[in-house]
């Protein structure tokens, strides 16, 4: 009897609460972001990105520019927000100042500590709409 198929129980749905759904404020989200940001008109405005690696365990960062699409990688000593604070600070403090002016993240956990970020680097930072692509 062991042997025969069983059928698996469906995964349920998932629930969040309302903390971890609202920690963006509304004046950073993407839709408030400038025309020129936008329509990538100027360099300086970059996307970025996590890439977890096996188990979590580790993980890169990746900055896009969105004019241009240079790639920048981030080597980040864990998938924790202040991890992600100092493997971005590092990378774009090494880049020029003019190419400095605004970063659009997911609403990743990794990007909580986004105030000392904007702060570091005297940049905007744009938060996308959830589940957006």
């Amino acid at each position: 009897m062991e042997a025969l198929r069983q059928h698996k129980p469906t995964r349920g749905l998932r629930r969040t609460t309302a903390a971890k759904r609202t920690w963006v404020p509304e004046e950073l989200r993407i839709v408030h972001r400038p025309e020129e940001v936008t329509q990538r008109l100027i360099p300086g405005h970059w996307e970025g990105d996590l890439i977890k690696g096996d188990f979590n365990c580790s993980c890169v960062g990746t900055l896009v520019e969105r004019k241009t699409r240079f790639v920048v990688l981030c080597k980040m000593d864990g998938c924790t927000a202040e991890n992600a604070l100092e493997g971005f600070t590092r990378q774009m403090k090494k880049l020029p100042h003019c190419l400095l002016g605004s970063l659009t993240y997911d609403r990743g956990t990794e990007m909580t500590c986004y105030p000392e970020l904007m702060k570091r680097l005297n940049i905007d930072l744009w938060f996308a709409d959830p589940h957006a692509p």
